[in-house]
């Protein structure tokens, strides 16, 4: 078998981040209840590096918990080095190189799976009437929280009744007693579909959650691909190197064998119990949970030390910000593409907590089009609102491509300048999206629309090829040898 990286073996992830000097061992004795969770709210907040609990108040001795680990970084020219490393990238690569990373493994053949017969997840084991969860650090991450939960930054495992389809998704799930969880499994997301797949038949599904996983199969389990795609292959052409995975113990499942912690048994179909509330990733911790499915539990294998990775949702950057909202980029920037629209970067503005999908418009390849504003709206909402991925981002906004759309300031610029509040803005009430949205109204939720919206940054003779204006900036209002001198003498400027 190869060696594994960084992005296929979380221990060796963890080692890298230790290199660059993007993670901090913590040897005080930390408290799971909240003292952790504030812990790395604070990291998040000040982009310092990712937190290793090595010595926890609860839980087995010799378990340990790794907060932010996708977090921002504050160094200058490596601030996605976290995420990077999900994919073996550069320290320095930067968005529009991860996301092409990312889009090209979609063009490749499939790596399917390796399968082993024994793996470092299987180390330690608790089966059928020994299982407890309550071994384990689950932290209470707020103090508004309406439970510990046990996966924040994790992954179901789930497979359709007939077998032609592996779903590898990520997903929350909170400690309801020794042997059983709770979590969401709506049913536009792929693990409800499956869900629903078996309740039909009137079986639980069944289930793995893994934690501690490879991180680049963490990212493309964040990943909208279209449903019947099974991740667990394309993972394998993202890492040039088949996942290795081994089979469940209670379940035909096979997770991914350089795994922290593997949480198996199958999901009610029939059972539902209170879940939340929870701190979430738009930034609010509102007052009631929902019932959702019991997940029970018959079995839990780990590593020894095991490692349980956290996020602690809220305020952005977090990891529903810079994974998710990454892989929702690179699955939109392929949309785009696959629709023919003249589209050349994509990204999810983090700030705006996955809110946000800006798409950079090449005017030269809009003006090709010969269309309007409002026609060139109706296209994108009529081919773009289509795909999974939309359905997870409430508000698109178009902008010419001389905006660098993941300079959120210059997003915002564009936002504020050029777009005209009476034509600009164009509203689809009637487009299915996802109902955790904050802005929501109750009708909203239940019938799952509501709260779309394209907002249009284009000027009109953007159309024709054109730019109304050039932008006032050090890069566009001085001539090359100016910039140049300026650059190189600014030290003895003082600066």
């Amino acid at each position: 078998m190869d060696k594994q990286s960084p992005a296929t073996d979380f221990r060796e992830f963890i080692q890298h981040l230790k290199a660059h000097g993007e993670l901090i061992d913590i040897h005080e004795h930390v408290d799971p209840d909240l003292e952790v969770g504030a812990i790395t709210r604070r990291v998040y907040e000040t982009r310092a590096p990712a937190p290793m609990f090595n010595r926890l108040q609860t839980g087995d001795p010799g378990l340990r918990i790794l907060g932010a680990p996708a977090g921002m970084s504050r160094k200058k020219g490596q601030e996605y080095i976290r995420l990077a490393a999900h994919f073996n990238l550069p320290a320095s690569a930067q968005p529009a190189e991860i996301l092409n990373a990312i889009i090209m493994a979609k063009q490749k053949p499939a790596i399917a799976p390796i399968r082993l017969n024994d793996a470092p997840c299987k180390q330690n084991k608790m089966i059928g009437d020994d299982v407890d969860l309550t071994r384990f650090p689950v932290p209470l991450l707020h103090q508004e929280d309406g439970g510990r939960y046990f996966g924040t930054y994790g992954f179901h495992v789930v497979q359709s009744p007939d077998g032609t389809w592996d779903s590898w998704s990520v997903g929350r799930t909170m400690l309801h007693n020794r042997n059983t969880l709770v979590g969401p499994a709506m049913s536009m997301q792929h693990i409800g579909m499956i869900h629903a797949m078996w309740a039909k038949e009137g079986k639980r599904t069944p289930w793995a959650m893994v934690l501690g996983a490879p991180p680049a199969a963490m990212a493309v389990a964040g990943m909208p691909l279209p449903a019947w795609v099974s991740e667990p292959d394309y993972v394998g052409t993202l890492t040039h190197q088949p996942v290795p995975v081994i089979k469940c113990e209670t379940n035909p499942l096979y997770v991914p064998a350089f795994s922290e912690i593997v949480v198996e048994g199958e999901i009610s179909f029939d059972e539902l119990q209170m879940e939340g509330p929870m701190g979430e990733y738009h930034g609010y911790s509102f007052d009631e949970g929902k019932p959702q499915p019991v997940f029970h539990v018959r079995a839990i294998t780990w590593r020894d030390n095991a490692i349980l990775p956290i996020c602690v949702a809220g305020i952005p950057p977090e990891e529903n910000h810079t994974i998710w909202g990454t892989m929702m980029a690179a699955e939109a920037l392929a949309q785009c593409q696959k629709d023919g629209l003249p589209v050349d970067m994509v990204w999810c503005t983090y700030e705006a907590a996955s809110c946000w999908l800006v798409l950079s418009v090449d005017i030269n390849e809009l003006a090709k089009m010969e269309t309007t504003a409002n026609d060139f709206v109706e296209l994108i909402a009529d081919t773009f609102f289509k795909s999974h991925v939309a359905w997870l981002i409430p508000k698109v906004i178009l902008v010419a491509n001389d905006i660098d759309i993941t300079n959120v300031e210059q997003v915002v610029w564009a936002l504020a300048t050029r777009s005209h509040p009476k034509r600009d803005y164009h509203i689809y009430s009637q487009k299915p999206g996802i109902p955790m949205v904050p802005y929501l109204d109750d009708e909203d939720k239940e019938n799952e629309h509501g709260g779309k919206m394209i907002i249009n940054c284009l000027f009109p003779e953007e159309f024709r090829g054109k730019p109304r204006a050039r932008k006032a900036c050090f890069n566009d209002s001085y001539p090359d040898d100016l910039k140049q001198q300026v650059i190189e003498k600014w030290q003895q400027y003082g600066y």
